[in-house]
């Protein structure tokens, strides 16, 4: 289906799904795994389009969208879900399944890194996030051993499975390469992270967390978060891990030496805004969730890059955590704009 088609069906599921009549719908920001539109309507009111790839979970995608619209019933900036006529979160008719959003203005991700009064804005963001998270349905927060936050021999396993594939099937695209030479650097840089994480406490906290907060779902308004975007179906993961992913964004460490001091206020701003995670755990940040070469993975899955598309030579490879949780730290790519 063309990219013209497809937009001819997104501008007839609007109407007939969740009674929005767009005067106009464009390709929207580029997605890791699904095709993104924007609609504007008769009133220049924005929605955001977020049509699903062909084979997707689409239950795990309604929990996901469920686990925002619980935090944004807890007065997190998510954007609003524009849900169907009959109620649902997700419409599909002409071979598409889309999900509708408001659309945020105005917005840029974080993927140029944290500075100024970022850190403390996306720091207190996230522990009231977290703290609202800690309430959700799914369970309460518990202890877990450390090593379920990285588990190093695991990493290992998955690179050397992903080593494997592309010798048998050598990369023959630009992105294939890329994967395969830092899948390499990562893999040898493991017994260094497993020497970092014996700074960890014997246990963490484990909780119900956003499970994608990356750069390119953080969007930022000026020195303000201005929403959080792409949570994952809910699962008990570490809040640690989470903070640590989104405050020691490599565009931040590499490009902002004063990032200490920024750490510093990320971290104290969390806990004001969730105390209910121990100063013990917090230093656990810069060990348990630096982002080294090797604390990242990448593995082989179906065209993640382009919906539809896989990669010669590769059947398909995104960049995913190694250690921790996550759906994906991408690869290079194009900003995402102000989506939701």
């Amino acid at each position: 289906m063309s990219a013209e088609s497809d937009m001819m069906v997104v501008a007839g599921i609007l109407p007939l799904f969740h009674r929005i009549v767009p005067i106009v719908v464009d390709e929207g920001p580029a997605g890791t795994a699904t095709r993104n539109y924007v609609g504007q309507d008769r009133d220049g009111v924005r929605w955001f389009v977020k049509a699903y790839p062909a084979g997707a979970d689409l239950d795990a995608e309604r929990r996901a969208l469920e686990l925002g619209e619980f935090a944004r019933r807890g007065g997190i900036p998510v954007p609003g879900v524009r849900r169907t006529l009959d109620g649902d979160l997700i419409a599909a008719a002409g071979g598409m399944a889309v999900s509708v959003a408001a659309y945020v203005e105005n917005a840029e991700t974080a993927k140029g890194g944290l500075v100024g009064d970022r850190w403390a804005a996306v720091g207190e963001t996230v522990g009231r996030l977290h703290r609202t998270l800690a309430q959700h349905p799914a369970g309460p927060p518990r202890r877990v051993p450390a090593r379920e936050v990285c588990d190093v021999k695991r990493a290992r396993q998955r690179f050397e499975r992903l080593m494997a594939c592309f010798t048998d099937s050598p990369p023959r695209s630009e992105f294939a390469v890329w994967a395969r030479e830092t899948a390499a650097r990562r893999l040898d840089a493991l017994p260094a992270v497993a020497a970092m994480l014996k700074a960890l406490p014997a246990s963490l906290t484990a909780q119900i967390v956003h499970g994608d907060l990356s750069s390119p779902n953080l969007l930022l308004r000026g020195q303000q978060v201005a929403a959080l975007i792409d949570f994952r179906p809910p699962g008990h993961r570490s809040p640690v891990w989470e903070l640590g992913r989104i405050v020691l964004d490599p565009r931040t460490v590499l490009a902002h030496p004063d990032w200490p001091a920024g750490l510093a206020n990320a971290a104290a701003a969390y806990q004001a805004a969730n105390p209910a995670l121990s100063e013990q755990e917090l230093l656990a940040v810069p060990p348990g969730r630096r982002r080294v070469p090797g604390l990242l993975g990448v593995s082989p899955v179906r065209g993640r890059r382009r919906p539809g598309r896989g990669h010669p030579g590769t059947s398909g490879v995104r960049p995913e955590p190694a250690c921790g949780h996550g759906r994906a730290a991408r690869a290079p790519r194009g900003d995402r704009g102000g989506a939701p």
